[in-house]
């Protein structure tokens, strides 16, 4: 499948349209004046950096962290087309099993070592150990080998079309470069230390979890001469420093943007909007145009959510409207109602089995849990009260389920705690967990490839584990079509199935805001937040 097949078919809606309008910076040509002494962007993050292997865990606040300091092969642009980035260029043969990729001059990790092909093949072998679409990228490679020390060969046991969409990947996980002997880290644990070849250096002394990340602008980066468009282009680092400083409460936050204390907050809450734009100095913009689906998903592993049944009580239980208003309030920034598992106004877009989340039945759902052999037992849901969006999630969540019978437990901690505790494996009663709220891009959502959480092979699958094979047989045949037509096909018969396996609740299609004051310009409009780019007088 092409990757322009997706260029102009996402649809905004028309409100959304008047948020989002094109920042007038985007696109801002890569060569640019230096930057002046110690010129500092201060950032409110979404979230606290605790994790910092970006390949390790799909934390959208690590995939952030990871685009400052490390640098990918190919990059999507604003057009959703795959474009060279570490690449000078490929070939493919005529066969198309065969990939040759050359590396352009000039790239440098910020330990000093230059950047070979060896460094690419371990990076690209130990990400497609973790990410769902690089696992299926690695089932079709006969051969993935470093011809010499610019050239990258990457060889097909049969045709597939999604070759450079799978290094071109967006978001979680990016198939970011670093060094060889990092690469070579057990994809289950975490690098040691993090050193890339992007923009910007990590500074790991001033690190302080709970408090402050620190980036300092890598002199030896050579950025691409086009300009910047997506995570493509040229990456110019406008600023000496990035400062992230974490800020749980959203009060506080907003505080601290009004006041001038930070330049940019990257998700502020949507009810206090209208005291942040009572202040003429600071702009609020949709950056992203794609959107954003919300999620609520289960563990597969342990009662009561290993039964299908107790899943499927839980979607008739709820309602995309309740989420909405809960998370987001003002109808300006979500869907009325989005059924589709790949996004609405994508390529992918279908309602199909999705009457649930439209209709909500509580006595249906009460039915289902009986079937389900529900014994009363407790129901931790993971409650990350720091970001709005998935706290607000997680308490309409635990009221639905309240509501048909189930034994609640919320569970409070911050984001950062709760992206480590879905990967424990245990049973809820000893570490583990039965439900966590969380969010996908609409970048990361818009077919069942690069969908990562309908994956269903079990213990290699998303935080979950959910295993269904009829779910991986359709997706394998996604993959590997390319008539749109067909591929039509296959995606309503999945979602058909989707929404009888409960693999996760789309809790609805929302466009979330973001703040910066007037001093900053070259925001780039992207549905990941990316620094290069941007100047700060």
């Amino acid at each position: 499948m092409p990757m322009n097949a997706f260029a102009g078919v996402l649809k905004k809606s028309a409100r959304h349209a008047v948020l989002s309008a094109p920042i007038a910076v985007a696109g801002l040509m890569a060569v640019s004046a230096p930057a002046t002494a110690e010129s500092v962007l201060k950032i409110v993050p979404h979230a606290d950096l605790r994790n910092v292997d970006p390949i390790w865990t799909t934390a959208y606040i690590t995939r952030n962290h990871g685009y400052l300091v490390f640098d990918t092969l190919f990059a999507l642009d604003e057009n959703l087309e795959v474009q060279p980035q570490m690449a000078a260029g490929h070939d493919v043969s005529e066969d198309g099993l065969t990939y040759t990729i050359t590396l352009r001059d000039g790239l440098t990790f910020h330990d000093g070592s230059s950047v070979t092909a060896e460094d690419v093949v371990a990076s690209l072998k130990r990400w497609g150990a973790r990410d769902g679409m690089g696992q299926k990228l690695m089932r079709v490679t006969a051969s993935l080998e470093a011809a010499d020390d610019k050239t990258v060969v990457l060889t097909l046991a049969e045709p597939y079309g999604l070759v450079l969409q799978s290094l071109g990947k967006i978001s979680s996980n990016v198939p970011f470069i670093m060094p060889k002997r990092l690469a070579e880290t057990d994809p289950n644990a975490q690098v040691e230390e993090i050193i890339g070849s992007g923009p910007f250096k990590f500074v790991a002394d001033e690190w302080q979890p709970g408090n402050q990340v620190v980036y300092e602008k890598f002199d030896e980066y050579v950025p691409r001469e086009e300009p910047a468009s997506y995570a493509a282009g040229g990456k110019v680092a406008n600023v000496d420093r990035v400062e992230w400083r974490y800020i749980p409460d959203a009060a506080t936050a907003s505080q601290a943007l009004l006041a001038g204390e930070v330049d940019y907050y990257e998700q502020p809450a949507v009810d206090l909007l209208p005291m942040i734009q009572s202040d003429s100095s600071i702009k609020v913009e949709t950056v992203d145009p794609l959107g954003t689906q919300g999620v609520i998903r289960f563990n597969f592993k342990y009662p009561p959510f290993d039964n299908k049944q107790a899943r499927q009580a839980a979607l008739w239980a709820v309602q995309q409207a309740d989420y909405m208003y809960s998370i987001m309030g003002d109808p300006a920034y979500f869907e009325e109602f989005c059924g589709a598992y790949f996004m609405c106004g994508g390529p992918y877009e279908t309602d199909i089995g999705s009457e649930a989340l439209r209709e909500k039945d509580i006595e249906k759902a009460k039915a289902l849990l009986a079937e389900s052999g529900y014994d009363g037992r407790e129901v931790l849901i993971l409650d990350p009260t720091d970001i709005p969006v998935a706290h607000g999630q997680s308490l309409v969540t635990a009221q639905a389920l309240r509501e048909i019978g189930m034994n609640v437990k919320l569970v409070a901690m911050d984001w950062a705690t709760m992206t480590s505790r879905r990967a424990v494996r245990e049973a809820p009663e000893e570490g583990g967990w039965n439900i966590f709220p969380t969010w996908w891009l609409a970048a990361d959502q818009l077919n069942p490839v690069t969908n990562i959480s309908v994956a269903a092979s079990g213990d290699n699958a998303w935080f979950g584990w959910p295993e269904n094979q009829k779910i991986e047989d359709l997706r394998n045949a996604f993959a590997k079509e390319t008539d749109a037509a067909k591929q039509m096909e296959i995606i309503e018969e999945l979602q058909a199935e989707l929404y009888d396996f409960v693999p996760y609740i789309p809790t609805g299609q929302y466009y979330q805001p973001t703040a910066f004051r007037d001093n900053v310009s070259g925001v780039l409009e992207a549905p990941v937040p990316f620094f290069w780019n941007i100047s700060v007088e």
